[in-house]
């Protein structure tokens, strides 16, 4: 027994060894990246990993970032496992409007808050548009509560694990709106919605659960009610004063409005003591909230913060809690914003899927778009943007898509197509709404059940996305086709390869696809997992239909006998022998492992200890709980 603990100890020490070795040499190659950036001219990218050099080397090999097949092959099975590990990469995040999420348990209590003009309404009670306000400036539809609040949130939290395992709360700072992207107290939770004690149960049941908070943060203009504001515009020696844009240049307000509205006043984010307050020091706003138990930020209207404010502000954010999440409000094109944060809001990749829904853009152009993408940006950059088909700004995907072969096959290209998905609440049950207001009504809870069609197709896609490791975190390459969104979704191992074919067209498409991927052998068995239909590999080519507006998700079988059994020397599968290693199995490995056993593929050069680490024998299974490594079971934890 002494000698069993005494083998485990070592064997725990092993792995934490091989654990700081890594990250000292991510941390090696991050600052050689960040070093070729400022030499360029240009903004570091973050969270680089061993395989993601930012600048293309002068043969041209550079692939963006992250896409692995390339490399060495023990260098493809640590890619891998550091995107595991990452959970910004290939998330599910479930969207919230806290007012309209769930019914408050005692509506009449939040009279106190709700006064005239302001109005509180029964849970059922439709939503209206507007007219405005010329006491408060404000639209009265913006001052409708339904009273939802950050209890009763807590109350659904079992049903939003079922959603996705990021919970991101459109903002909850204090507000005279309904909506709050109006702040006027960055400090302050909104009293609707709770008190700090309740923020602090619903956070730590939300990391109980094995999720992550991220918060709203509405950094580029304020509410005019906002104190800060009141003093500015009082006082010409007030501190705040170089907060704002004030002036007589500005018109009869005397203050930059936020697109020349009546109630959000621009910030000056120029100014250093500014900059302090909301994301540099450590009681800073940004501080403050991951302190108090968020996990990240999404940013409203990144593209106007500008992306040298992003990078300093994502640099904080990661400063004030390691392994935070930055991502910002991006309807322009993704590259160089990708750069600046942890990931983006992507509406570029939601309008892809828009087109070619609709048939404004072809499959095979939009495969091509996102191959680019890719390669003039990152793939661990669009693994960790969050694809947008709609939010609170845009029209509800049933009202877009009344036809709802449509809307599926939107929803199933947001599920493959590579990045994390976010779910607006009420999507996956059908709500409707064609814009602001009407796309915030409240929740319809008793829309949810297995009559529910959308709601079917949500579960199904939210299974499929759990279960198969390529869709959330593998490489997206593109297939050559006539008329499909043709491509691969892969990782190290060659059994968790995806097939996808999506046809945008209004008739049956029937293809013979070239599959690229060596290790793909012949008669290998593939499954739709929509339709369970099968289809086998003949010569590296699939020939399957695809009925229109559809997609086929076509995963790995793994069959008993010969044509499982022909794997068994092919690093990845199923039934690979153990003694197969990744080293020299997978990509160029033999090319540059051997010509220079002391240099990534990278340029990093890394010691006999750490040479040793990523030369180790792993066989890893999806299915299994433990890592074998020289003969000797480490479980995954200490290896993670």
């Amino acid at each position: 027994k002494l000698r069993q603990k005494a083998a485990q100890v070592e064997a725990d020490a092993a792995a934490e060894a091989a654990k700081l070795r890594y990250q000292a040499m991510e941390l090696q190659f991050q600052a050689h990246a960040e070093q070729a950036h400022r030499e360029r001219g240009s903004f570091p990218t973050i969270g680089s990993r061993a395989n993601q050099d930012p600048v293309a080397p002068a043969n041209g090999s550079w692939h963006g970032g992250g896409l692995v097949d390339g490399l060495p092959g023990q260098e493809q099975v640590l890619a891998m496992e550091a995107r595991d590990l990452d959970w910004h990469m290939g998330a599910i995040v479930y969207q919230v409007f806290v007012d309209r999420f769930a019914p408050p348990e005692d509506l009449e209590s939040k009279r106190q808050f709700i006064q005239p003009p302001r109005t509180l309404h029964n849970w059922t009670d439709p939503v209206f548009a507007g007219v405005k306000d010329e006491e408060t400036k404000y639209y009265t539809n913006e001052l409708a509560f339904w009273g939802g609040d950050l209890k009763s949130l807590l109350s659904k939290l079992d049903y939003i694990k079922s959603m996705g395992n990021v919970l991101y709360l459109q903002p909850i700072f204090k507000a005279y709106s309904s909506h709050k992207y109006d702040t006027s107290d960055y400090f302050e939770l909104d009293p609707e919605y709770g008190t700090l004690e309740d923020f602090t149960a619903l956070a730590d049941a939300v990391h109980a659960k094995g999720m992550h908070l991220v918060l709203d943060g509405v950094f580029n203009h304020m509410g005019i009610r906002s104190t800060w504001f009141q003093d500015a515009m009082a006082s010409n020696v007030s501190k705040e004063r170089n907060w704002y844009f004030i002036g007589e240049q500005y018109g009869k307000r005397g203050y930059k409005s936020w697109q020349s509205g009546d109630t959000l006043a621009e910030l000056r984010l120029e100014d250093k003591s500014l900059q302090e307050t909301i994301w540099n020091s450590s009681d800073s706003v940004v501080a403050t909230w991951l302190k108090r138990g968020a996990d990240g930020w999404r940013l409203d209207v990144g593209t106007e913060i500008g992306r040298e404010f992003l990078w300093d502000l994502t640099q904080a954010a990661h400063r004030h809690k390691y392994g935070s999440l930055v991502v910002g409000e991006v309807s322009a094109y993704p590259r160089w914003w990708t750069e600046s944060m942890d990931g983006v809001l992507s509406f570029w990749m939601g309008w892809i899927i828009s087109g070619v829904v609709s048939g404004k853009m072809g499959g095979v152009f939009a495969g091509m778009q996102i191959q680019d993408l890719i390669y003039s940006s990152s793939m661990e950059q669009l693994l960790r943007s969050w694809i947008i088909l709609s939010n609170h700004d845009l029209p509800r995907l049933t009202s877009k898509y009344p036809d709802a072969t449509l809307r599926k096959f939107a929803v199933t290209l947001q599920f493959v197509l590579p990045g994390s998905v976010c779910i607006y609440y009420g999507e996956e049950i059908g709500m409707t709404g064609s814009g602001d207001p009407f796309n915030r009504a409240p929740m319809e809870w008793d829309k949810i059940g297995d009559g529910n069609e959308m709601y079917a197709h949500f579960t199904n896609l939210l299974g499929m996305r759990r279960l198969h490791r390529a869709l959330r975190i593998g490489d997206f390459h593109q297939l050559l086709s006539f008329s499909l969104l043709a491509f691969i979704r892969r990782t190290d191992r060659i059994d968790e390869i995806v097939i996808i074919l999506a046809n945008p067209t209004d008739r049956v498409v029937e293809e013979q696809l070239n599959v690229p991927v060596e290790d793909i052998l012949e008669y290998t068995l593939f499954r739709d997992v929509l339709s369970n239909e099968t289809v086998r590999i003949h010569g590296a080519t699939c020939t399957m239909a695809v009925p229109p507006h559809s997609t086929r998700i076509l995963t790995m079988v793994n069959e008993i006998g010969p044509n499982g059994a022909q794997y068994k020397r092919i690093y990845g599968h199923w039934q690979t022998f153990k003694g197969v290693e990744a080293t020299f199995s997978l990509g160029n490995s033999l090319g540059e492992l051997i010509q220079d056993p002391n240099v990534m593929s990278n340029g990093t050069v890394y010691d006999d200890g750490l040479k040793k680490d990523l030369n180790l024998t792993m066989n890893i299974s999806p299915r299994a709980n433990d890592i074998a490594i020289q003969d000797q079971e480490i479980p995954t934890q200490a290896l993670s």
